[in-house]
């Protein structure tokens, strides 16, 4: 991100203390742990390289090897947020497998499994996301070449209390049962303060109206950056880090236009914004199936369809149930979400296009854009 604003602006305006994902933590244990298997010592601290290239160093508060196994432990440090899981114990135990079979994940005690359709999971698999499953593999394979093992290996990922930790989470109403997800894209968990975030919102805005931009994008997260700088090549300080704050970078830009405002997103998240609400967060705003259901019924679905989508696990569920059957649920959400990021704005002149992504930020939907 750009100085101007942003996560980097609100911990460096706040003096907010940033902490580590669950995946991070993960993914040093399974480091140490592997460590051990091939040269006999658990490396203490141990370094690990973040998805986007920070390389923070963790203590074992944990390790035993033994039988054939090697686990190791990392107490999770949440920063200043106030995140249920600050605390801790996450622990990995890595076994060897034949070669050729591959990296395992397993969920240990603690970590949830799912149960239900519509996460970035099939059912049935652990509840370890895909990016911290993908920090682990590229850590193994690193060990591997380091210490001559074949990266052939089973994971298991436990939580102490980790099911107990759940229950103050989402897990358990969208079927992750037994414990908590595996979670993070960066490996960095922001300290979460809604003035700072908003007023960072509002430097960004103001840093890219002095350089003289006349498009802006309004980004959930790193992915729909990712995305959105794919689609239209815009420059760093155009991106505004809204995260769930659509309102606050839509009434900012109310009073202080830019010729064009990209809103780039997960679909999840902009269904919300297309039903009226302006904060995004899980704990503020939920999903609305009822509501997806009449905007697929508009896009052409079925009865049958429609009453599908409205007892849908999740989201996701909904509009991959759309995508089956030929309906463009992702293109109506963006409309409607891009129709109401207008009626806030209240005739600035400011032309809108929404953007709706995929967890992999594959584009789901997109709107035209629209002007007052």
């Amino acid at each position: 991100m750009s100085s101007g604003g942003g996560r980097d602006a609100q911990l460096k305006h706040t003096g907010l203390r940033p902490g580590w994902t669950t995946g991070a933590c993960a993914t040093a244990a399974t480091t140490a742990a592997y460590t051990a298997l091939l040269a006999g010592d658990f490396p203490d601290p141990v370094t690990i390289t973040l998805p986007k290239g920070g390389t923070p160093s963790f203590a074992l508060a944990a390790e035993s090897l033994a039988g054939g196994a090697a686990m190791a432990g990392i107490v999770k440090d949440a920063g200043d947020d106030p995140d249920v899981t600050h605390g801790a114990l996450v622990r990995a135990t890595v076994r060897l497998l034949p070669p050729g079979a591959g990296v395992v994940f397993k969920a240990g005690p603690g970590v949830g499994t799912v149960t239900l359709p519509g996460l970035p999971l099939e059912v049935g698999e652990p509840a370890i996301n895909p990016v911290p499953r993908q920090m682990m593999r590229e850590h193994v394979a690193r060990v591997a070449a380091a210490h001559g093992g074949t990266g052939d290996v089973e994971i298991t990922v436990s939580v102490d209390h980790g099911e107990e930790l759940a229950r103050s989470t989402w897990n358990p109403r969208i079927g992750i049962l037994g414990g908590l997800s595996i979670l993070g894209t960066t490996g960095i968990v922001v300290p979460y303060s809604c003035s700072a975030w908003i007023d960072s919102i509002r430097r960004g805005v103001d840093v890219a109206r002095a350089g003289g931009l006349t498009h802006v994008a309004g980004c959930t997260g790193s992915t729909s950056e990712r995305t959105v700088t794919e689609l239209y090549e815009l420059p760093e300080i155009a991106l505004l880090d809204m995260g769930d704050f659509a309102g606050a970078v839509l009434k900012y830009v109310r009073q202080h236009p830019v010729d064009r405002l990209t809103l780039c997103g997960g679909f999840a998240k902009l269904s919300k914004l297309a039903a009226g609400h302006l904060d995004l967060h899980s704990a503020r705003s939920q999903v609305d199936k009822p509501f997806l259901a009449d905007l697929a019924r508009a896009a052409g679905a079925s009865e049958p369809l429609a009453a599908e989508i409205a007892g849908a696990n999740t989201g996701l569920a909904a509009l991959r149930l759309c995508e089956a059957a030929g309906v463009p649920l992702g293109d109506a959400v963006a409309a409607r979400a891009r129709d109401e990021a207008l009626a806030v704005l209240r005739g600035a002149p400011v032309t809108v296009d929404v953007v709706c992504i995929d967890r992999a930020g594959t584009v789901v939907g997109r709107s035209a854009p629209k002007g007052p």
